[in-house]
């Protein structure tokens, strides 16, 4: 069974600020967690995100929470490597 994807303000911000070029792999990624919430290359975060997950694409994270038991996944966050933890 498939989770449902949901992309918040906040994300859909972000992705908005993000180089078009980068934004298909970003949507690709992000669609992607609805058959696999935890793909290979994933990490569960630790301190101020600690109830968030984290894939790559290129340079950008993008940071999502898991609700297994309503199978929802909520991207939280899309940024640059560099900015996104601060």
């Amino acid at each position: 069974m498939s989770y449902q994807v949901r992309i918040a303000r906040d994300a859909e911000r972000d992705i908005a600020a993000v180089h078009a070029a980068v934004v298909p792999r970003l949507f690709k990624a992000i669609k992607a967690l609805a058959q696999d919430p935890r793909p290979a290359g994933c990490k569960k975060l630790k301190g101020a995100h600690s109830e968030a997950w984290r894939i790559r694409v290129g340079a950008y994270r993008i940071l999502y929470v898991i609700d297994d038991g309503i199978r929802i996944v909520e991207v939280r966050e899309v940024g640059h490597r560099k900015d996104i933890y601060r």
